[in-house]
């Protein structure tokens, strides 16, 4: 990000946009893990540093040097007002969320702020929208090469410790899924339970002894017989896990209409194409 002072910008926009920005994210919600990472930042121990900077407007301008979807833009934007008196109202900039850019247009984005909260916010801002655009983007070309078959993408718990709420959100900004949040919101069945209750009918009796009426059941399933348990046992949700193409396929011949079938494991953007197969729901990448 560039600042200047008293000097005039032009912007050049994108000329598309891959997809609608999703619902707002709350921004209590973002503030509340923006208050983490500017601990981090250890500001508050520099505080006559802080107060010395000058207050004085400058000219912003955010350029994209790479083929890329935008993402992220208002962790970016509240990052700023994080440090600030008075909130800035961002409009100009948070209409280009989920946009696509190109390297050879040298698109540009531009606001004003006072340079002691655009120097100070600056690296946090970035760090975040930069780490969402790269998701984002990674993530549609996975939904581009799916949709074909009208598979979803979904992704995992898999992330970053505190970086979860922008990791997921840069997801669907990617035309992606959210799979779980927490461990709670769906009862998933992995190896270990199974092996700790003795086998999947087990585990199932367990899940189920919690009386949760809305909570969903899924189970992890590593070969056709376990499938075939499955199936018998009425679990509605499975995760095909580490199943080869053709084992999937076999899998599709028993699948019954109820039931939903996510394929995970070793899935990449070169092999993707190998898994999508008729009858398969989702495909979950980490």
């Amino acid at each position: 990000m560039i600042l200047q002072k008293g000097q005039e910008f032009s912007t050049n926009t994108a000329k598309e946009s891959r997809m609608k920005a999703p619902s707002n994210v709350s921004q209590k919600v973002i503030q509340s893990t923006l208050s983490h990472y500017f601990n981090e930042d250890d500001l508050n121990r520099h505080f006559v540093y802080l107060n010395k900077l000058p207050s004085d407007e400058v000219d912003c301008v955010l350029k994209i040097k790479s083929d890329l979807i935008l993402a992220g833009l208002p962790f970016f934007c509240e990052a700023f007002n994080h440090l600030m008196k008075d909130k800035i109202d961002f409009e100009n900039v948070l209409v280009f969320e989920g946009h696509s850019f190109f390297a050879r247009e040298k698109s540009e984005i531009n606001f004003r702020l006072p340079f002691s909260v655009a120097l100070s916010a600056e690296r946090v801002a970035l760090n975040l929208l930069q780490h969402a655009s790269s998701i984002a983007t990674y993530t549609a070309k996975f939904v581009e090469k799916a949709k074909k078959k009208g598979i979803q993408v979904i992704d995992t718990r898999k992330t970053l410790p505190g970086l979860r709420l922008i990791e997921k959100y840069a997801v669907t900004v990617g035309g992606g899924f959210n799979h779980r949040y927490g461990q709670t919101d769906m009862w998933m069945i992995k190896d270990n339970h199974k092996t700790f209750f003795g086998s999947l009918a087990e585990a199932v009796s367990f899940f189920r002894s919690l009386n949760q009426f809305y909570t969903p059941l899924l189970a992890e399933i590593h070969e056709i017989e376990e499938l075939k348990e499955a199936i018998k046992l009425n679990v509605k949700h499975v995760m095909l896990d580490n199943f080869e193409p053709q084992q999937i396929r076999e899998a599709t011949k028993l699948k019954p209409s109820w039931m939903t079938f996510e394929v995970s494991g070793g899935i990449r953007l070169e092999n993707i194409a190998n898994y999508l197969i008729e009858g398969v729901d989702a495909i979950s990448v980490g």
